[in-house]
């Protein structure tokens, strides 16, 4: 038996889609403990996992990108926080490992501080990565323009001089700060945030086909174990969904607040007319109260997408993978608008496998998304992922992370 202890930031996001495979790691015998947000542990603890909760002043720093007025500054900013966060993730996960004592640890891609931490214990530990992989591979496209694939001499010296772009951009941006908090733990310094997927035992990455591109070259420490989807437990779906009517288009915001309750705002005044019920998911975006009314429409701070995905013609969403894992695997159509972070790139591969359409954040308006929303609802239901349901890829996440047993510590000094 090994006692895992998986660290996570306090993004939704990024701790339900691990829950299938903890739960599969529990049931195989296995002792799992969840550090995570305060929110967090009580349906996780529902769930039947150890919960725990994470420093409180991590959740307390804001991720801000959503001020800025540019791509670059978003990213800036964005990053910052992070590492701010990560100042303080890193010791408590160092707290936590004293208290614990894990054979094991698994620690999320965005806990900067934590997987230096983690580095540094010399514990075997694995990286959970709930978004697709910016790695550069053969036929790859430079991670993150949201840029279609292209073969040919064009399309690899595209390919070549897209990824050294990205390599510039991370050196200037994300390198001192990440080299900074290395320092304190100890750790040589880095030429790039991409040498982060070298440090771990194993990368575990939470997504594979239709989003995913096939690699043929993928790392021998990396697994692709496929979108992980869970809800937290929930009563009987509220009533009002099954009442009979025009069929549901599922509107959704970002589970960590991004400023894109305009994407709420626009779906309404787009479907008020439509023959269609909306029902608005807020997640973290701003109160009901700032949005239009329509007959139509439904809005609610939160709602388990499960059922509601069972009865959906369409999604309109930004782009968190979460969502679109959840959609792509029920054969829903979806309508993209990616507003930052990683949504360009999820975006482009809704189209890319055929799963939906992509409307760019600066043609967002209620015109061109009523058209965009027609021509999904025309699309139809899509094909379930072939990868197969939730059990079966919680126990590849699970095979994946019981390799990490008796995995030789890259690194011996704690």
């Amino acid at each position: 038996m090994t006692t895992f202890l998986a660290y996570t930031p306090p993004a939704t996001g990024h701790v339900f889609p691990l829950v299938p495979g903890l739960l599969a790691l529990r049931e195989r015998g296995h002792q799992v403990h969840v550090r995570t947000a305060p929110e967090l542990v009580a349906p996780l603890r529902a769930a039947g996992l150890d919960a725990a909760a994470t420093d409180p002043a991590i959740a307390a720093i804001e991720v801000s990108d959503h001020r800025a007025r540019g791509d670059l500054e978003r990213l800036r900013r964005g990053f910052g926080d992070l590492i701010a966060r990560g100042r303080l993730d890193g010791p408590d996960l160092e707290a936590a490992v004293a208290e614990l004592r894990p054979d094991a640890l698994l620690v999320d891609a965005i806990a900067y501080g934590a997987g230096a931490a983690a580095t540094r214990s010399g514990l075997p530990w694995a990286l959970t990565l709930p978004s697709l992989l910016p790695l550069p591979g053969a036929g790859i496209p430079p991670y993150g323009f949201g840029l279609r694939r292209r073969g040919g001499p064009l399309g690899r010296l595209r390919d070549r001089v897209g990824w050294r772009v990205v390599e510039r951009l991370y050196a200037r941006t994300m390198v001192p700060p990440l080299n900074a908090l290395r320092l304190d733990h100890g750790l040589p310094p880095i030429a790039s945030p991409l040498e982060l997927f070298d440090a771990p035992d194993r990368v575990l990455a939470l997504t594979g086909a239709p989003l995913e591109y096939p690699r043929t070259d993928l790392p021998a420490h990396m697994r692709l174990v496929g979108a992980q989807s869970w809800d937290p437990p929930a009563a009987a779906p509220p009533a009002w969904l099954a009442e009979p009517g025009d069929p549901w288009v599922l509107v959704t915001c970002s589970t960590e607040y991004q400023g894109d309750e305009r994407l709420a705002q626009t779906a309404i005044e787009a479907l008020r007319d439509e023959p269609v019920r909306v029902l608005v998911t807020l997640a973290d975006a701003h109160d009901a109260a700032e949005l239009p009314t329509a007959p139509n429409v439904r809005v609610e701070r939160f709602v388990p997408h499960g059922p509601v995905l069972e009865r959906a013609a369409a999604v309109v969403c930004h782009g968190g993978m979460g969502i679109v894992q959840k959609a792509v695997g029920a054969g829903v159509p979806l309508v993209v608008v990616p507003f930052g972070r990683d949504q360009p790139e999820v975006a482009r591969r809704v189209v890319e496998c055929g799963a939906g359409v992509r409307l760019p954040l600066r043609r967002l308006e209620a015109r061109r998304l009523r058209a965009a929303v027609r021509g999904a609802l025309a699309a139809g239901r899509r094909a379930p992922d072939a990868d197969g349901l939730t059990q079966a890829r919680a126990a590849a996440f699970a095979d994946a992370a019981e390799e990490l047993v008796g995995v030789r510590p890259a690194v011996a000094a704690r």
